[in-house]
């Protein structure tokens, strides 16, 4: 995903997650695994998937009388460049806030809590490297 790629919609991202996940989909695979979570119609995700191939987040391949779409853009990449929207669009760069308001959003497990300490450890430590 390239700076010029535009951020995908909520929509073009479900349509992802699902690319992601299968490798690559047939418009009525895409359409069926949407359905089970929203009412949608096929020829919305058909239009969704040819916005989403002229925006350069997907490409197609032609199979007999269906078009197979895979993902273009890196999941990883994808998300990163997302969160890093949303860090300085809605929390103005301010990591402290973005994770105060996710840590009141979702109370955190014992697992992620033990990664989370790990990771500032982690952190810490390097800091402290550099700094000497």
């Amino acid at each position: 995903m390239t700076s010029e790629t535009p951020i995908p919609t909520g929509r073009e991202l479900e349509i992802l997650e699902i690319l992601w996940g299968h490798g690559e989909a047939t418009v009525r695979e895409v359409y069926e695994v949407m359905r089970e979570e929203n009412p949608i119609v096929q020829n919305t995700v058909q239009a969704f998937l040819r916005t989403m191939t002229e925006k350069k987040l997907v490409v197609y391949r032609k199979e007999g009388r269906s078009f197979v779409y895979r993902a273009l853009v890196q999941q990883k990449k994808t998300k990163k460049r997302l969160l890093k929207h949303m860090l300085d669009r809605v929390f103005e760069g301010s990591l402290e806030s973005l994770v105060t308001s996710a840590l009141q959003l979702k109370k955190p497990r014992r697992e992620e809590i033990r990664e989370l300490r790990r990771m500032l450890q982690e952190m810490e430590a390097k800091a402290a490297k550099e700094k000497s």
